[in-house]
């Protein structure tokens, strides 16, 4: 019998892999599309028998049913399985034949989606249970509403037209958002910075030529290769000399998706925007942010840009000065007559912050190399939470980068699986993220059935001569997504859509922000800040610097990200058709927080994935909600010890753990003892004494 008649698709049996996790080792490229079209099979089977059920419609026989609760270890949703290896690869190990593959499913499993949602029979069951239901816990009565409510935001409470005209939006935005996110990848990759000449290096680190040499050397070509890619890109702007280099990078970065060529964004955001409107006005809303906000902790548009106004007010005027103080430092360097251009702002940035606190990133790599930082951050969940990882070579995984942990819980009981993705390649997304291969819920038989979590990120890559050094903000990377990534570890809910992350938007960026304040803390930094030669400890005075420098460009970086928040509002706040050109919409819709010239030929809209393909349209303000958040509830660690385990106990009780399944504002008073303030914030910038 040959090999091809024996095999079966790994998606169609047990795994029989260590604790049940995605068997990356045995799945090919066929598996996928067989096993999501038998997987839609199955549902419109299990809905079947669900509208088909002669009793009387109850929470048990249609809620849990429709929202899939596991029933033991033999069950599981199979398009669930299949769709959630095949759509976390295609952001971090795509290559063509997904991508075609992905344009091909896209819209089937949309329609899919529409089916069961704009299934009448099914509705009128939900309906029934949420008038007519037994006493139900908070959690199950979190379901229930969750449920209903997604039913009447999916169109079921339309009429045949507008249900068909729904799925035509929601079918078409599926595919362009699909469509930008691949459009960005080939521009990202496509550009490279070809050196031959080291005179050209000049400025540049040790250690960003080594890595420009290395992937000079993967690509089969002599002297060094620059890519977009932020480990590489960063550098190359901080510390590089020769200015019309930076120009040349800063212009590929910034006109990424504006060329005229297959890869063009421009309309494909344009139409985007417009579908996002009309979905929203289809469904009883003004605004697609209105739609949006409904389920958010904002409330609406009005909060929103309260916060947003708030922060301009409280910062810009420290931004100008930070701006004027780098444009002086520039002219003191080159002569009265220098025009500061954006391609010159980090670079003579960086010379300021040498000037002020002698410090920069390169001098804290040598004592960030990744096996430590990686021995720190889990030493520092160890230390707050009582948790411990422990590598697992058995469990497979999807590329040589990747590590696969067990984590343990603090009675020594089975916690989760964590991967950990650290460096950039060519089939994977730009940024980092953190994502999971199977959420955590408790079955009908009591088993609580634990996470696959994972993060990924572009951090700096190891090279012959040296193992990976980080930058601190890279550092900082790290713990943001760990911060995700313990959301998802501790879940401990019945439900899994309740579990974890699935929180609303702008409260899901608490975990992972509270995390980076570690970062500059001296206690953290001592645990695991040591010269990868020397194994000297980091100084404490320049653990010092570090702490005095925390704030430089501070009100600049929050009205970058604020300038971002305003672009997002203004996009999603249209009530007519939008048929502005997008780039010069883009440079009026944030003018009120820039503080650095724009350029004309410029576009942030074309990549800014966040709004465009990644599910934070008219949510982009969220970073800040939760920076106000995140600064409040580390103010609480701060008064009772960065370390303190009472406190740490509080904050995995009352927000890690329970992810979506109360109002998150409830779950952050338990924990707080009270709303929080933007005054920790304020004080933590520097911005109040």
């Amino acid at each position: 019998m040959s090999e091809m008649t024996e095999r079966k698709n790994p998606f169609f049996q047990p795994y029989h892999t260590p604790h049940d996790v995605a068997p990356f080792d045995r799945i090919r490229m066929e598996d996928y599309e067989e096993a999501m079209l038998e997987g839609i099979r199955r549902d419109d089977e299990q809905i079947e028998k669900i509208i088909n059920n002669p009793e009387k419609p109850t929470f048990d026989n249609t809620i849990i049913n429709v929202d899939d609760e596991k029933d033991g270890e033999d069950y599981y949703d199979l398009l669930s399985r299949v769709s959630t290896v095949f759509f976390n690869l295609l952001s971090a190990e795509t290559n063509d034949e997904m991508d075609a593959l992905a344009q091909k499913m896209s819209p089937i499993l949309t329609k899919h989606a529409n089916d069961i949602r704009l299934n009448e029979k099914l509705f009128e069951r939900i309906k029934y249970v949420h008038r007519h239901h037994r006493k139900l816990t908070p959690e199950e009565k979190m379901l229930l509403d969750n449920c209903y409510d997604g039913f009447v935001r999916s169109g079921a409470l339309l009429d045949a037209k507008g249900k068909e005209r729904l799925r035509q939006l929601t079918e078409e935005a599926s595919m362009l958002g699909l469509q930008f996110s691949q459009n960005l990848l080939k521009e990202n990759k496509a550009f490279t910075l070809h050196i031959t000449d080291e005179a050209q290096l000049d400025g540049l680190p040790e250690t960003a030529r080594e890595a420009a040499a290395l992937a000079a050397k993967e690509q089969e070509k002599e002297g060094w290769v620059f890519t977009l890619d932020f480990p590489s890109y960063s550098p190359f702007m901080t510390y590089s000399t020769q200015r019309e280099l930076r120009r040349q990078l800063y212009m590929a970065k910034n006109t990424e998706c504006i060329h005229d060529n297959s890869e063009n964004n421009l309309e494909i955001c344009k139409r985007l925007i417009n579908l996002r409107r009309e979905i929203a006005q289809l469904l009883g809303f003004k605004t697609y942010a209105d739609y949006v906000l409904q389920h958010r902790m904002a409330g609406n548009v009005r909060n929103v840009y309260k916060l947003l106004n708030d922060l301009i007010d409280a910062y810009k005027p420290s931004a100008k000065k930070e701006v004027a103080a780098i444009e002086k430092m520039a002219q003191k360097l080159e002569g009265k007559d220098f025009k500061l251009e954006p391609w010159d702002f980090s670079y003579y940035s960086h010379k300021l912050q040498l000037q002020k606190y002698n410090i920069d990133a390169e001098m804290l790599r040598p004592y960030f190399e990744l096996s430590k930082v990686i021995d720190g951050v889990f030493g520092l969940a160890n230390r707050l939470y009582g948790i411990t990882f422990k590598e697992n070579k058995e469990i497979p995984v999807y590329h040589p980068d990747v590590k696969a942990y067990e984590v343990f819980d603090k009675d020594g009981s089975f916690l989760a699986v964590f991967y950990a993705d650290f460096h950039p390649r060519k089939g994977k997304q730009g940024g980092a993220w953190m994502t999971e291969y199977r959420g955590q819920w408790i079955d009908r038989k009591g088993v609580n059935n634990r996470p696959h979590v994972s993060v990924v990120m572009n951090l700096t890559k190891p090279t012959a001569e040296k193992p990976a050094l980080l930058t601190l903000s890279e550092v900082e990377t790290f713990l943001h997504e760990f911060g995700h990534s313990l959301h998802g570890m501790f879940a401990n809910t019945r439900f899994e859509s309740l579990s974890g992350t699935n929180v609303w938007w702008d409260f899901v960026e608490l975990p992972s922000q509270f995390m980076e304040n570690f970062a500059i803390e001296k206690e953290f930094l001592r645990t695991f800040a040591f010269h990868y030669q020397t194994g000297e400890p980091l100084p404490d005075e320049l653990i010092d610097r570090i702490v005095k420098s925390r704030n430089f460009n501070v009100a600049y970086a929050c009205m970058r990200q604020v300038s971002f928040g305003l672009l997002d509002m203004a996009y999603y706040t249209k009530k007519d058709e939008f048929t502005d050109d997008i780039i010069p919409f883009e440079k009026k819709a944030w003018e009120k927080a820039m503080v650095i010239k724009q350029l004309p030929d410029t576009c942030m809209t074309v990549q800014f994935s966040h709004i465009m393909a990644g599910g934070y349209a008219a949510g982009y303000y969220s970073y800040k909600w939760a920076e106000v958040l995140d600064a409040d509830a580390f103010s609480v660690f701060k008064k009772h010890g960065i370390f303190d385990q009472k406190t740490a106990q509080s904050f995995r009780d009352n927000i890690l753990s329970k992810g979506g399944t109360e109002n998150p504002m409830t779950l952050y008073k338990r924990f707080k003892g009270g709303e929080p303030t933007i005054d920790a914030l304020l004080k933590r910038n520097g911005i109040k004494r």
